[in-house]
């Protein structure tokens, strides 16, 4: 596979795909030769992606240009288009898009009851079967849940992500995490990452920023300041910042981009949850605490 890695975690259930920084956890639910074909086409799938998207990194680091050549990079120009003309690059879809790819690799051909591939909690999701039952970030760090969310078959979300300024990403809000549901993880992890930028306070003395590319001078946002830190807010600062990833937020849920998103500051929540397409609305619980699982 080029460099990359595959194994059986100990619970003999889940597939670990590594190479380099891209690290993935894969589950499959099904008929053990229909499970053993799938992950087989996931590690195919898996090995070369790394390489292609290195050789593109130049296109993908840029928020416009010629459409990229490679698979993954093709689905994360895709995912931001219809975000623009709000500053974002490919590279906040990419977490989301690796995951799209290895997942539509792992169902190709197979029946599978349930499938979802793992990207650092950017995750894919396959459901033919059953129920998904996910965990809802609220606090990266302190690695709490604020909720959680049943997902059926007719729900039409095939993608989850996680953004938010003490996340793996750097930020241009101050959202302790955003969590995003849509139809593609991709979409997802676009969606979520704008909505992060969103909660904000601009021009705020209690949040510190410094320019990206001094963190990390490759990065594609430049000399964007990105936020490192926040101190304590009033409850209204809290209320302001939310009340502007809500806006960006139910934008994007009234014109189809995203189906639900969940917006955490300070201990304080936001839900923006529409219909799904037979007309209920996504079975949540009420936001309190858990121990993410």
């Amino acid at each position: 596979m080029h460099g990359a890695t595959a194994r059986l975690l100990a619970d003999g259930r889940r597939l670990h795909l590594q190479h380099g920084p891209i690290d993935l956890v894969i589950e499959a639910s099904g008929r053990a030769d229909e499970v053993a074909l799938a992950y087989r086409q996931a590690c195919e799938a898996f090995g070369p992606v790394l390489d292609e998207l290195v050789a593109e990194l130049p296109r993908l680091r840029a928020p416009s240009g010629p459409l990229p050549d490679g698979a993954v990079a093709r689905r994360m120009a895709a995912a931001i288009a219809p975000f623009t003309p709000v500053f974002v690059t490919p590279m906040a879809a990419v977490a989301g898009s690796v995951a799209d790819h290895v997942l539509a690799a792992l169902v190709k051909g197979r029946d599978l009851d349930r499938a979802y591939v793992n990207n650092g909690g950017d995750i894919a999701l396959h459901l033919a079967r059953g129920t998904f039952r996910v965990g809802i970030c609220e606090d990266p760090v302190a690695g709490t849940a604020g909720g959680i969310v049943t997902l059926s078959p007719g729900d039409g979300i095939g993608g989850i992500a996680t953004s938010g300024w003490r996340g793996r990403s750097h930020s241009l809000g101050i959202a302790d995490a955003v969590t995003v549901l849509a139809e593609t993880a991709a979409r997802a992890d676009a969606a979520a990452t704008l909505i992060a930028n969103a909660v904000d306070l601009p021009g705020s003395p209690r949040v510190t920023r410094t320019p990206a590319s001094d963190l990390a001078p490759d990065s594609d946002l430049g000399a964007r300041p990105v936020t490192v830190a926040v101190a304590p807010l009033s409850p209204p600062e809290i209320d302001e910042a939310l009340a502007r990833g809500e806006a960006a937020a139910r934008a994007h849920e009234r014109s189809g981009l995203i189906r639900a998103a969940f917006l955490g500051l300070a201990g304080e929540r936001r839900t923006v949850s529409g219909a799904h397409p037979a007309g209920a609305t996504l079975s949540f619980a009420s936001w309190r605490t858990k121990a993410c699982a």
